[in-house]
This record gives C-alpha cells, structure tokens and sequence, in this order.
C-alpha cells in the first residue's frame, strides 16, 4: 500500500513540476494583445519543454500516454486562467489556449512505435513536437475574431507601457504614394527578376 501511494504521489509530484517548468519557459499563453509577437518565443520555448517534461515524466512512469496527460493539464491549468480573465470582464477571446495535446500525442505514439525506445522517443517525438506545435497553435491563433480590436480595446493592465499596443494609423500609411509605390516594388520584383534571369540565360 505504501509503495503503491509514494509511486502515485510520485507521479503527481513530476506532473506539477513539468507544468512548472513549462509554464516558466517563457509565454505559455497566448494572450490577444500580445499573441503574434510571442508566438515564436512561444514556439520555441513550448516544444522544448514540451519534450522535456514529458520525456521525463514518460521515462520516470514507463507508460505511453503520459505526455498527453501531461498536456492535458496544462490545458486544464490554461482554461482556469482564461475563466480567471472572463471572470474579471475581460471578453472570451482575451486569452487563446495553445494546443498542447496533439503534439503530445505525436510523442507518445513515437515512443510506443519505438518500443520505449527514449533515445529513438527524444529524436523522433521531439522533432514531431518541434514541427507540429506552432502549426497547431498558428491555426489555432488564426481562428481568434478581430485580435487586433481586441487587443487595443483590452489591453493588459500587468502589460509595461513599451508593450501596450498603439493603434496604427492605417488610412493615412495606406493612401500614401510611399506605400503604394512600395507594395508595388515588392510585387513586381519577383517576375521582373524572373524575366531578368530568362533573358540572361539567352
């Protein structure tokens, strides 16, 4: 009885200290004023520690699965953040959740299909992790309504003065010759280098 609760206290113990360590890999979420310009520090920092809490935790329990329990309580742990929010009349879309669980899924069928193989686990799931949790989360992020009303009419009160947004002056940049000139430029530089190479090559 007593090995069989230390080991389930055990278990409990590393899924608390692999959301730790997660949630303080950077930004572990996506709030709508901030979202787009984290989302690569997001990236980078989530799949690591994706990987690292999760090959940890699978090595310490030996079980496949447990990356996706893992995510699914940093989900669970996201979505009482974002009731947090609403709770303080801060609208639904505020807070984006990331989406965890399919890349940890991803990582619990690597190790599975490799025989708890946890080096064949670590290369395989952490490069499936790597490649598919920004993908996830991009869609995910793409699907928010109006992000950038959201964010200049609720910004952050905890957000420093530097990182509050400021909405841009669309009209007057957009109607400028400037502008237009410069969407043109990029535009016709692509097939007017082509066409340069083609006749090069004459």
């Amino acid at each position: 009885w007593l090995r069989r609760t230390t080991h389930y206290l055990f278990i409990v113990v590393v899924a608390v200290n692999s959301t730790l360590l997660t949630i303080n890999a950077g930004d572990y979420i996506f709030y709508t004023d901030w979202a787009w310009t984290s989302f690569v520090v997001f990236s980078i920092s989530q799949s690591t520690m994706l990987v690292v809490g999760a090959i940890y935790y699978m090595l310490f329990t030996g079980v496949p699965g447990t990356a996706t329990y893992y995510a699914t309580i940093m989900t669970i742990y996201t979505w009482v953040a974002k009731g947090a929010w609403f709770a303080l009349g801060y609208p639904y879309d505020f807070i984006v959740v990331p989406v965890w669980i399919p890349s940890a899924m991803l990582l619990d069928l690597s190790y599975w299909a490799t025989r708890r193989n946890k080096h064949a686990a670590i290369l395989i799931g952490g490069t499936l992790v790597g490649m598919s949790l920004p993908v996830f989360n991009m869609i995910n992020l793409l699907l928010v309504k109006d992000p950038l009303e959201m964010a200049f009419k609720h910004p952050r009160p905890t957000l420093p003065p530097y990182m509050t947004p400021i909405e841009p002056q669309v009209g007057k940049f957009y109607n400028s010759p400037v502008a237009l000139g410069a969407g043109a430029g990029a535009v016709l530089s692509v097939p007017i280098a082509a066409l340069g190479a083609k006749l090069n090559t004459w």
